[in-house]
């Protein structure tokens, strides 16, 4: 899709990226089971952050679980949107387009 992308093995590491890259980040694919710290608790810190522009990157939750539940649960702690796994690649760019871009696709419903 063209973005240059960065990996973080955990949470923990995650939330150190985000807080110490100068230039920023246009979003975060969060992975919600994640060893050492959990894609949750690693959102709820990411959304304390005193720097704004860090503390409100969107955050898209990517998890093989679909329930309601975990979905209800990726919004409550502050992500943006949600993709299940295994990824389908159309569901991730229409995701992608709405929250990061901000745009829909005229044909689509709203993610």
């Amino acid at each position: 899709m063209g973005f240059s992308v960065e990996l973080a093995e955990d949470g923990i590491v995650c939330v150190e990226k985000i807080e110490n890259e100068k230039k920023g980040y246009d979003f975060i694919l969060m992975d919600i089971q994640m060893p050492n710290m959990d894609g949750y608790k690693a959102t709820r810190l990411i959304r304390q952050l005193s720097d704004r522009k860090k503390a409100e990157i969107p955050i898209i939750a990517m998890t093989a679980n679909a329930f309601d539940e975990d979905r209800k649960k990726a919004f409550e702690v502050g992500m943006n949107g949600y993709v299940s796994k295994p990824i389908d690649a159309k569901s991730l760019k229409k995701t992608l387009a709405s929250i990061v871009l901000g745009i829909q696709a005229f044909d689509e419903k709203p993610v």
